[in-house]
């Protein structure tokens, strides 16, 4: 049997992290582990992580990266699995991670995309298939693999003990699942489950300079990684490791 630890990186979201621990102890495959990390919140976001009993820890640096990073640091389990605080995913979930990875041992990360909800039909559709599709699609091709979705995926230990030196964890302005991404060993196993799913607040969509900040930050994040993360090199670093010797 796998061990599966959890990490929430959280910053001033107590009322969205209460529904995300809940929705984690109704598991049909509970957590090992479940470690939130405060990003120097204001709120309540550190009492509700204390009353669900979690492994509570503390990054002063704001940023998802950083917090992120501290969590993934902390992890004890075999399996690393991530959602954000206002994920909230399915009482199969972590089953569903286990028995992939259980039935995959060539798989390193799986990953999955989210459903919106607290916005109308409408919304949660174009979210849903144009926002959340549009990015596996055309990352997906950029980067000649799917890529990682923060809010919802599972890596293994090793994985990140792999890349933890390499990631750019220290800036806040920059994609932690994308950077993640295109860290990755070029002999790593992504795969990508419609099937695995969370549930996933609307809120990029309640404003535009929130939505446009997130756009400037997967230009910045892809800029970082330029010409050394482009689809042509990144197509030619995996076709070396295929050619015979």
């Amino acid at each position: 049997m796998v061990t599966i630890s959890v990490v929430i990186p959280c910053f001033n979201d107590a009322p969205f992290l209460e529904k995300a621990l809940a929705a984690l102890a109704a598991q049909e495959r509970p957590a090992d582990e479940v470690i939130v990390v405060d990003n120097a919140s204001t709120d309540a976001s550190a009492s509700v992580a204390r009353a669900a009993g979690t492994h509570l820890l503390y990054e002063p640096v704001h940023g998802i990266w950083p917090a992120a990073a501290r969590g993934y640091d902390a992890a004890s389990g075999d399996l690393i699995a991530r959602i954000d605080a206002d994920s909230v995913p399915p009482p199969g979930w972590l089953r569903q991670i286990e028995a992939e990875f259980q039935r995959s041992p060539e798989v390193d990360v799986v990953t999955g995309p989210g459903r919106f909800y607290d916005c109308s039909p409408v919304v949660a559709a174009l979210g849903e298939h144009l926002y959340i599709g549009g990015y596996f699609w055309f990352m997906g091709w950029w980067l000649a693999q799917p890529p990682i979705f923060g809010s919802n995926f599972a890596m293994r230990r090793r994985v990140w003990r792999g890349v933890r030196e390499q990631v750019h964890r220290t800036l806040p302005q920059v994609h932690d699942d994308l950077d993640l991404s295109y860290h990755l060993d070029a002999r790593a196993v992504v795969t990508y489950d419609p099937a695995l799913w969370v549930g996933i607040s609307a809120r990029p969509f309640s404003s535009f300079s929130g939505f446009f900040r997130r756009i400037r930050w997967a230009f910045h994040t892809m800029l970082l990684h330029w010409p050394d993360g482009s689809p042509l090199r990144r197509r030619q670093a995996r076709n070396a490791l295929r050619a015979p010797a």
